[in-house]
């Protein structure tokens, strides 16, 4: 049988999976991703708040405190250099009683501990003039803090590892691993494979891969968070994110602003084993705005546009204590293994930091050949609702397509949707489309434009109707007999 050999394989194609194979592309290897799912932010990657933590809120002296604070500082340069959006725009933890202004007395002393720069304890007057629809006394300011689109940011760092040689394995769910002469084999769904080095980047299947590795023990579970998205014209209400007093293990139920003027309510935590289940039970939705109301009062149903959940994967002891980052190498049990457990938040924050750090570790064990040829940068998909009109005008004239809206929520045209159905990972899904071009996201969730965005992807992909997924394999869009003629118009 014929296997293909890569100089290293990476298990889990989120936003850490990519990010080392980003920093490996640096390098003069063959480097392949296998993800499970057919597009890179069905799980953590793309179901979370899209924050970027200033780094205070962790243990001094932890993989989570270093790599956080080390990402964020890099943030600017790198939102600049792969084309994702990112506003730095601060962060408030908001406070009434005694107890609360001590307890961010003392979140800030660990925030300057951990490198933290950019905070300050502020009162009311400042409060209101940062962010009028606050509800507090008193709050500690993260002016360092910001908001990402996860999606974007995900999907920028994997384009561009792609583009400098990395070969994204879609639906290529990772089922044993064994090694023999010198080389780790990888059986897989779809295939076998094998490579000289392998990294487990699996997320929610970071236990089961460091199980197959031999490095057994780890107990991983899951903290099922719960969101409600709130239409735009809320949006120029929350200029930063609020947040309560935080817990030692829990940041709170807090209200975010995203990059593209929506609001978004959430998280919940609550502990689970089961890592497939993503539904939000109408008593949570309840939860989230009751609770979220009493630091920012403008949470309403009839603004309400969408909800969804996300795990994180958390490493916890024999007591149930939350753990670090575990990043490692074991070489008498796993030689020319990196074994990626419990990255959770802050990993959407500190996922180029880890990048790096896997990759000096491999570095240790070889000198590997700089690639000459790497590019760091990216260009994204040009989004038209957001130029001048003599832009637009332009764009048209040079490209047709881009006169045609198909999303009228969010403007996107044809020529957006053209693009991203020939996206360079060769995602054919149809939530792969909206999430790089925010088409079906408005207001209506796709009642005027999913239709027609499945129709273009059958003609520019040749799939038949039956054939179209929405985001996870066996997720068909259409169900039964198609009606004759053919088409989704």
């Amino acid at each position: 049988m014929c296997v293909r050999l890569y100089d290293v394989i990476i298990i889990g194609g989120g936003v850490v999976g990519s990010a080392i194979a980003r920093e490996l592309a640096r390098y003069r290897l063959s480097i392949a991703v296998m993800e499970k799912n057919p597009d890179i932010v069905c799980e953590t990657s793309g179901r979370n708040s899209g924050v970027v933590h200033g780094g205070f809120a962790y243990d001094p002296g932890t993989l989570k405190a270093k790599l956080c604070v080390e990402g964020n500082q890099g943030m600017d340069a790198l939102a600049k250099e792969l084309g994702f959006r990112f506003l730095r725009c601060g962060k408030v933890l908001v406070g009434r009683t005694q107890e609360e202004y001590e307890s961010l007395q003392r979140t800030m002393a660990q925030g300057a501990v951990n490198g933290a720069t950019g905070l300050s304890l502020i009162g009311r007057d400042e409060l209101r003039r940062i962010c009028p629809e606050a509800v507090g006394e008193f709050a500690m300011y993260s002016s360092t803090s910001g908001v990402l689109d996860p999606f974007g940011y995900t999907v920028a760092i994997a384009e561009n590892a792609a583009a400098n040689g990395v070969r994204y394995h879609l639906c290529h769910q990772v089922t044993g691993l064994s090694r023999r002469d010198g080389l780790w084999h990888v059986q897989t769904t779809k295939g076998a494979y094998a490579a000289r080095y392998v990294v487990n980047a699996a997320g929610l299947g970071c236990g089961v891969i460091s199980d197959m590795l031999g490095i057994t023990g780890y107990r991983v579970i899951g903290s099922k968070g719960d969101y409600i998205i709130l239409d735009k014209h809320t949006g120029p209400l929350l200029p930063m994110p609020i947040y309560p007093v935080p817990s030692n293990t829990y940041m709170g139920i807090h209200v975010t602003n995203t990059t593209d003027g929506n609001v978004i309510v959430g998280p919940n935590a609550e502990m689970t084993e089961d890592f497939a289940y993503y539904g939000v039970p109408q008593r949570n939705i309840d939860y989230l705005a009751e609770s979220a109301s009493q630091i920012w009062p403008h949470i309403h149903k009839q603004d309400y546009i969408r909800n969804y959940s996300g795990i994180l994967p958390k490493w916890v002891d024999e007591n149930g204590v939350i753990q670090d980052f575990k990043i490692e190498m074991k070489p008498e049990i796993a030689p020319n293994a990196v074994n990626l457990v419990g990255i959770e938040s802050p990993g959407l924050t500190a996922a180029v930091p880890i990048g790096r750090m896997v990759a000096r570790m491999l570095r240790e064990c070889e000198a590997f050949e700089e690639n000459e040829a790497f590019n760091p940068v990216r260009r994204p998909i040009v989004r038209f609702a957001e130029l001048t009109d003599e832009e637009r005008a332009d764009l048209i004239a040079r490209n047709p397509d881009y006169g045609e809206i198909v999303c009228r929520c969010e403007q996107v045209t044809r020529a957006e949707i053209l693009q991203a159905i020939h996206n360079p990972l060769g995602v054919q899904t149809v939530s792969g489309v909206k999430l790089r071009t925010r088409a079906m996201m408005g207001r209506c969730q796709g009642g005027y434009c999913q239709m027609r965005i499945a129709q273009m992807m059958e003609e520019e992909l040749g799939l038949p109707p039956q054939a179209l997924i929405s985001s996870r394999e066996g997720a068909y869009l259409f169900e039964g007999e198609m009606r004759k003629g053919g088409g989704c118009a």
